[in-house]
């Protein structure tokens, strides 16, 4: 045994007439049983269990009348089992589970009074049992379960097995009830009823008190009704109780106390999908050693116990489908070894427990389809651990999606659908590399989708719809080839819908309520891009490029400008400053005999005016001397000076140069006839007269008209009374005109 034999069973074994024990267990061995073993005639114990062999079970075997073991667990034999092996009168252990054996259970096997194993499940088995198996006086390990057996049992059916230990017809199509002589087999370890079609009470188990576990699960077991349960307090004294099951049943009523009062040796209690009422009693916290709480779907209601905190060996805890109210108990957190917890589908309410957070063992928590409100407690999002699901959906969450998603690197499933969460998605959502499947819909969450979901590249599923999401449509999405369905509708979002990826697939891809979206195939019944709307995001660009650009370019123009008049002004200072004769005070003193009386044209307020010929060109000029002892004197000059600056007229005086001193200022200009001809030698007043006549009339007091005693004052006196219009100046006519 356990060797590497491969091949077929020679022949010629059939030659080893003396041949008593043959152990061919967990080999390789292929081909049929050979037909010249019923040669071996002395064989007491044939085992050949973990092979390959096939075709049927000869019925030469019934003939080996000293047989004791006949072994062919685990193979691909087919065929009947043949009546023939009834003769084995010897025969103490028959296994022929996990082949493909069908046809019926022969009744002759119930003459096998020395059997004391007979295993023959997982095997495609019919017809109805034979009542004769029921009285293997001797048998231990009675295993029928998995195959397609029919019949009814009945209450008081006789079932004689005195010392069997291991019972069980699970997993076929028998109906009627629980024998209750089956009570009586007080030696039973394992009793298994499970997955047929029984109904009605289940038989006190108190003779039962070595059974370590019961399973009855999925029958039509109870009536829905107070009383049902009361079979659990008939094993309240079995000090081996580890597993009950009784799930998918018709029981009803409350959880008996009694409950409570379970062998701390219990490690599995479901109770789920049954009409089971009530509260969870607060005493199920004595089960300090119970690993698995499956009550779900049932109409469990009231609070969850407070005590469920004293079961630190607690490793799942299923309580969905029921009316549970009140908050998540906040000693749940002290559950280290908890790795599943659903609560789905009940009436909590309040805060989820941070506590949660010490649960590091945790890989998948369920608590959709409830009343809690507050924010996701960060704690929670710290559980590292979290590698299956985490579904907080269809509850009144609020506030942010903590940063702390981040940390959820192995979630495989995160669902926070309809709540009332707000604000951006966190950007350490891309830390969520081994998400599948992400849903987000129903919320108030708003801005883009962050660029940083590009490495969650094997999503399946991602679900943002009825938020306030905007921004454009990530190009990335494109990208994923395990997504198969994608909901971004009632959105804000625009631009062009991308065409590869799953954007090829209508059925796949749901976008409908974003109106600023355009384009996608047809199939997606969207509005076709016009250029505007196709480059909305590069003509946004662009108008920025434009406006940034027609900025910097004024700013730089008005720069430009002023730097220009500045310069310009520089350069006009400058060229008038080169333009005026660099006369000295020795020349103009000679050009006008040392100032002398008889230069003298005239005289005002602040200085007087002589008349010069300048000795290297001969040009006539006019000199105004300002004294400086004269108050008022020094700011005439400087006003003077500011005006002639800053004055352009044709009928102004050029100035030629000016010279400065220390009790007087020289000004040089060209002389014009009549500056200074009043019979005053105050002639600032005449000489401002003449300036504005100048203007007025644009006549220049040298014009060729003015001969003969005839001047532009005698002009201007001669018209002042009636005939003003035919000397003023026709330009400044026109203007008033305009």
């Amino acid at each position: 045994m356990d060797n590497s034999f491969y091949n077929q069973i020679p022949q010629s074994i059939g030659g080893l007439r003396r041949l008593e024990t043959l152990y061919l267990t967990n080999n390789s061995i292929s081909g049929e049983i050979p037909s010249n073993l019923s040669s071996c005639s002395k064989l007491t114990i044939v085992r050949m269990a973990g092979n390959r062999l096939t075709g049927e079970i000869p019925a030469f075997l019934g003939f080996l009348s000293n047989l004791k073991v006949l072994s062919f667990y685990n193979n691909s034999l087919r065929g009947s089992i043949p009546p023939s092996l009834g003769n084995l009168s010897s025969l103490e252990e028959l296994a022929l589970t996990y082949n493909a054996l069908d046809g019926i259970i022969p009744e002759t096997l119930g003459r096998l009074i020395n059997l004391s194993i007979f295993l023959a499940a997982a095997n495609a088995i019919s017809g109805t049992l034979p009542v004769t198996m029921f009285n293997l006086f001797n048998i231990r390990l009675f295993d029928i379960g998995e195959n397609k057996i029919q019949g009814t049992l009945y209450t008081d059916i006789a079932i004689t097995m005195p010392y069997v230990e291991f019972f069980s017809v699970r997993g076929n199509k028998i109906t009627g009830q629980i024998p209750i002589s089956i009570t009586n087999a007080s030696n039973l370890n394992v009793l298994q009823f499970n997955d047929n079609r029984l109904s009605g009470k289940v038989p006190s188990l108190e003779k039962l008190d070595k059974l370590s576990t019961l399973q009855l699960a999925v029958n039509d077991l109870g009536h829905g009704r107070e009383g049902d349960l009361n079979f659990l307090c008939t094993s309240v004294n079995n000090t081996k109780l580890e597993f009950l099951f009784i799930s998918d049943n018709n029981f009803g009523g409350v959880i008996p106390k009694c409950v409570s009062n379970f062998s701390n040796t219990l490690l599995r209690l479901e109770i789920d999908e049954n009409k089971i009422m009530g509260r969870i009693p607060d005493g199920i916290g004595n089960l300090v050693n119970l690993e698995v709480l499956f009550a779900s779907e049932n109409q469990l209601s009231g609070p969850i116990p407070f005590e469920i905190g004293r079961l630190q060996k607690l490793n799942k805890f299923f309580a969905h489908i029921n009316f549970l109210s009140g908050t998540i108990p906040h000693p749940i957190g002290k559950l280290s070894a908890l790795t599943k917890v659903g609560l789905d589908f009940n009436n909590l309410q309040g805060n989820i427990p941070p506590s949660l957070g010490k649960c590091q063992s945790l890989l998948g928590l369920t608590v959709s389809y409830n009343n809690l409100s507050g924010p996701i407690p960060p704690q929670l999002l710290g559980v590292s651990s979290m590698s299956i699901i985490l579904d907080l959906s269809s509850n009144y969450l609020t506030g942010e999606l903590p940063v702390a998603v981040e940390n959820l690197k192995n979630l495989g499933e995160l669902y926070v659908s309809q709540n009332r969460l707000s604000g951006l998605l966190p950007k350490t959502l891309g830390s969520c590399v081994s998400l599948e499947k992400l849903y987000l819909d129903g919320n108030l969450f708003e801005g883009p989708i962050p660029s940083s979901l590009s490495s969650l590249r094997g999503l399946q599923a991602f679900d943002v719809s009825n938020n306030n999401l905007s921004g454009e449509i990530p190009e990335f999405l494109v990208r994923f080839r395990a997504l198969r369905y994608l909901n971004l509708s009632f959105n804000n979002f625009e631009g062009v819908i991308p065409s590869g990826g799953i954007f090829k697939n209508a059925s796949a891809t749901l976008i409908e309520g974003n109106s600023k979206l355009c384009g996608g195939i047809p199939e997606l019944h969207m509005l076709r891009c016009n250029l505007k709307t196709s480059s909305s995001n590069s003509l946004r660009l662009k108008v920025a490029i434009i406006v940034v650009t027609l900025g910097v370019t004024l700013a730089f123009t008005c720069l430009l400008i002023l730097w220009f008049r500045k310069k310009k002004e520089k350069q006009s200072t400058t060229c008038v400053e080169s333009s005026l004769l660099q006369l000295s005070y020795q020349s103009i003193l000679r050009a006008t005999d040392g100032f002398s009386t008889q230069k003298l044209v005239g005289s005002g307020s602040f200085g007087s005016v002589y008349k010069g010929v300048l000795e290297a060109s001969g040009a006539v000029i006019a000199v105004k001397v300002l004294n400086l002892l004269n108050r008022g004197a020094s700011r005439s000059f400087l006003a003077e000076c500011e005006a002639l600056k800053n004055i352009r007229h044709r009928n102004l005086v050029k100035v030629l140069t000016a010279i400065s001193g220390l009790f007087l200022y020289v000004i040089c200009a060209e002389l014009i006839a009549e500056y200074g001809m009043g019979k005053s030698t105050k002639g600032d007043v005449y000489n401002f007269g003449i300036l504005l006549l100048d203007m007025f009339t644009g006549k220049r007091l040298t014009d060729e008209g003015f001969k003969e005693g005839l001047s532009l004052h005698n002009v201007a006196k001669a018209a002042l009374s009636k005939r003003v219009i035919d000397i003023i100046d026709p330009i400044l006519l026109q203007e008033r005109v305009k």
